[in-house]
């Protein structure tokens, strides 16, 4: 089943949404801010093209500068 991401300004609003979807019987759960950003992470990685190889050379190079 497909999702909702919904952001409420205020936590007054995220608490009326939470307790109507409560009513409908409808399951909900509140992310944080660190979670939004590991979701983020996890399709980054997903679209990573994994047979583009890089050499340890050019690793060295990106963390010195």
């Amino acid at each position: 089943m497909e999702s909702i991401v919904i952001s409420p300004k205020t936590k007054d609003e995220a608490k009326l949404i939470t307790d109507l979807l409560q009513k409908m019987n409808i399951s909900s759960k509140i992310i944080t801010d660190e979670e939004k950003e590991d979701m983020g992470l996890v399709i980054m990685m997903k679209e990573t093209d994994m047979d583009d190889l890089v050499s340890r050379e050019e690793i060295m190079q990106k963390l010195r500068s």
